[in-house]
């Protein structure tokens, strides 16, 4: 291991222990607490991402995953990442300072935002940060000026019209222009090395994945001609962290491995990156939130009442988070969050038409509506899954928390996975740069793609042979009950 994560950053999860039991522990201890200010905390599941890892190996081989650090900065996750040998994609100098600051070389770390600060161009200069991205002249005109030897990727413009997150309009060159942006590049003497693009999140459609390949290949040539050393696709993300999604991870590295083979064959010399944020994180954390207020407000309206006699209600609850924090997809992704009761009811209370709100006087700091829960009460907790992506580290100063606690959490199985699957850090990359697993690697993929990391197993040994040396004993399999 390369000594990013140790066991003392999280908690080990023994066989039989689920991650209900660990948020009823640590609700139960923040409802006991006398100060009373803990009103949300995060449940985070490292083994879901060592799993979400080695499904990343198995689909797409041939490209070697950077995170997107503003998705998730939360340690954890940068640890057991740099533990995994990513690389990171960061878009300003917090950032870049973020993953230094655990050991992660410069090396690896690319400032992939195509509108930079000149102050934060300055840094990575200075703190050895090479491969930036540019869209336009004005960014390469302030990269040449405040960071000479830099080596640039050019950010193209992709048909993402169907996206749930497009971002071409903001970012990225049209292929009309990007001759013009490398004969720049040229006679400014700066290196472009590649092309990025970046399908937005929830996109749809696959052929925009063939067609933004297609078009780098085309940018690719442009490059060789003009005398550019051209050896980086950078994929970008955009790439789907739910089981659920419309359109599923595998069948995205499907058409993707199918371009690939058709634009950018094996052996071209071509180092193939993609910057994967909701991929990682969206699953492997759970929000615990508590109730902070609750009003019932009858509704009068004429000739209707409830079978006992009495005036129908709704009922609004605030919750310690909103809109302006943690729930910010319900703005930005038109997310409708669905809470599960930490207390369990019974079959016979009565279900009541109930709102979730936040803490914030604003009338859209409005969480949920339309559900249908028994009577909760002021210091009950509900809990929301698939809360890792842009939660942590968004806190508003208009309300909710300023800082989330979160607690890790690893089963023995993925520690054990992450321990010995991989080779350190220093020996992961080849001369391409590719990050390749050992030989078992898949075998560890396949047991670790299924069954959620919490569940209580049985553990079956297995002794494979690994190249330098003799034998190493795995965890491979997870069984239920």
């Amino acid at each position: 291991m390369a000594g990013y994560l140790s066991e003392t950053d999280f908690v080990m999860v023994e066989e039989g222990f689920s991650t209900r039991d660990l948020l009823e522990e640590l609700t139960l201890g923040a409802s006991q607490a006398t100060a009373g200010d803990v009103a949300a905390f995060f449940v985070a599941d490292l083994g879901a991402v060592v799993r979400k890892h080695f499904c990343f190996l198995k689909c797409l081989p041939r490209v070697r995953p950077f995170y997107m650090v503003k998705c998730n900065s939360s340690p954890g996750v940068l640890k057991v990442l740099a533990e995994l040998g990513l690389g990171f994609s960061c878009a300003n100098k917090a950032e870049m300072e973020l993953v230094q600051r655990i050991g992660v070389p410069a090396s690896k770390i690319v400032y992939a935002n195509p509108c930079k600060q000149i102050a934060q161009i300055k840094y990575a200069a200075k703190h050895g940060v090479r491969l930036l991205s540019f869209d336009n002249e004005a960014e390469l005109a302030k990269v040449v000026k405040s960071h000479p030897s830099a080596k640039m990727v050019l950010c193209i413009a992709t048909d993402e019209s169907h996206s749930l997150s497009p971002l071409s309009f903001k970012f990225g060159a049209s292929l009309k222009s990007c001759r013009h942006l490398l004969e720049n590049a040229k006679r400014s003497h700066v290196e472009v090395v590649g092309v990025s693009f970046h399908i937005g999140s929830g996109c749809p459609d696959l052929h925009a994945y063939t067609q933004s390949i297609a078009d780098a290949r085309l940018v690719f040539e442009m490059g060789a001609e003009l005398g550019h050393g051209m050896h980086i696709l950078d994929l970008g993300g955009g790439f789907p962290g739910l089981e659920g999604a419309k359109v599923r991870f595998e069948e995205i590295a499907s058409v993707i491995n199918s371009a690939l083979d058709l634009y950018f064959p094996e052996g071209c010399g071509v180092d193939i990156l993609a910057r994967l944020g909701r991929y990682y994180v969206t699953s492997a954390f759970t929000l615990a939130v508590s109730i902070i207020a609750k009003k019932e407000v009858l509704l009068d309206q004429p000739g209707r009442e409830e079978e006992n006699g009495s005036t129908p209600k709704t009922i609004v609850y605030h919750l310690g988070e909103g809109v302006y924090g943690i729930f910010n997809s319900v703005l930005f992704d038109n997310m409708c969050p669905t809470p599960i009761l930490q207390k369990k009811s019974s079959a016979e209370q009565p279900l009541y038409s109930s709102s979730l709100w936040g803490p914030v006087a604003d009338g859209r700091d409005r969480v949920a509506e339309g559900l249908w829960l028994p009577q909760l009460h002021v210091g009950d907790w509900l809990v929301f899954e698939n809360m890792g992506a842009y939660t942590v580290g968004m806190a508003s100063p208009l309300g909710g928390t300023q800082t989330c606690r979160v607690t890790y959490a690893m089963s023995r199985v993925a520690w054990e996975a992450l321990r010995g699957q991989l080779l350190p850090a220093e020996q992961e990359e080849d001369a391409e740069g590719m990050c390749k697993p050992l030989s078992c690697g898949w075998e560890i993929t396949d047991t670790l793609c299924v069954g959620p990391v919490f569940t209580p197993a049985s553990i079956m040994f297995c002794i494979l042979p690994v190249p330098g040396s003799a034998l190493v004993r795995l965890f491979l399999r997870l069984l239920p009950f």
